[in-house]
């Protein structure tokens, strides 16, 4: 039987405005959009999108089923999950393999020191056929801050295909020459969905429908910014969102400055250790600080860390 929607803790004036609209059950509501449920109940943008919120995660903890794991069957879930790789070697080995899949990464860190040219990076990098290494998947990328260009995304891309291409000329396996003829720039771009947000309603408007997204499109990275904490001795730059905000999150990478080069801090895991990497932007995306190799050094076949670390990377940078 379905719950009624005078029993959820609503305002009153919006719980009676749906009502008196015909809105009397959770499923009479929680298929319907924000802007259609403001429109036809009388009530504001803001309320309706909060009204589904609060419905919406009344029906998921309704059907979801309890399942029970042992330790042993935990850990081996946790070892088989894919990671994304981020062509820099140093930070996919401090993170166990790479950004890890079905868990909440945060990356934060002052303005201009490389988060949008990392969450780039794993939007292309998602993509990556499995027969080198990656996870044939897609990415979702919601801008709120107007950071996202496009120009500069095609050059990752870019870098990554032909980086793939150079594997297949090496090592002319067939799993690999098929996998090419669909991982280009055109496929790359087609299966990396963006979404704008200009207010705080759009993106809690945003953030309400993309459960039902995600069920088709599953893997999603946040990043944060930061901002300075004025204490009595010192100011300190810390995570914009807050410490509650910090506990939502399986990784935190804070990305920093020190004395004009690019750090990333492992600051919060839950089963790495806190180190600190060095990397670097280059034109064709997030990459290791290093010496720049000659142009006849052979790449390697394998692309994932967890089976050759940091050998994919090091030979030949894309």
């Amino acid at each position: 039987m379905q719950r009624e929607v005078g029993s959820f803790p609503l305002a009153p004036s919006v719980r009676a405005r749906l009502i008196a609209a015909g809105f009397h059950t959770v499923q009479d509501v929680v298929d319907v959009r924000a802007s259609d449920l403001a429109r036809e109940a009388g009530i504001s943008e803001e309320d309706a999108v909060k009204v589904l919120q609060i419905l919406r995660r009344e029906k998921q903890s309704s059907t979801s089923t309890t399942m029970k794991h042992t330790a042993l069957a935990l850990l081996e879930q946790e070892q088989a999950e894919a990671s994304i790789v981020t062509f820099c070697s140093a930070l996919d080995d401090i993170l166990g393999g790479g950004v890890p899949l079905t868990k909440v990464t945060e990356i934060c860190g002052p303005p201009g020191v490389g988060k949008t040219q990392l969450c780039m990076q794993l939007a292309v990098d998602v993509q990556i056929p499995e027969c080198f290494g990656g996870v044939d998947g897609e990415s979702v990328y919601i801008d709120t801050e107007n950071s996202f260009r496009v120009e500069r995304l095609v050059e990752i891309a870019n870098a990554c295909v032909l980086h793939c291409n150079l594997i297949t000329q090496a090592h002319k396996q067939d799993d690999q020459k098929i996998a090419m003829q669909r991982f280009t720039l055109n496929n790359i771009l087609s299966h990396m969905y963006y979404f704008s947000c200009h207010n705080y309603a759009e993106l809690l408007a945003q953030i309400l429908v993309l459960p039902d997204f995600m069920a088709q499109h599953s893997k999603v990275v946040l990043t944060n910014q930061m901002t300075t904490r004025i204490g009595s001795s010192e100011s300190l730059l810390v995570p914009a969102l807050g410490e509650s905000w910090g506990h939502a999150a399986t990784n935190r990478i804070i990305l920093q400055w020190e004395h004009l080069q690019r750090f990333a801090a492992l600051h919060k895991s839950s089963s790495q250790k806190d180190i600190t990497v060095q990397f670097q932007i280059t034109s064709k995306g997030f990459r290791d600080v290093q010496a720049v190799e000659p142009e006849t050094s052979s790449p390697k076949s394998e692309m994932n860390p967890r089976k050759r670390p940091r050998e994919y990377d090091k030979e030949h940078q894309p």
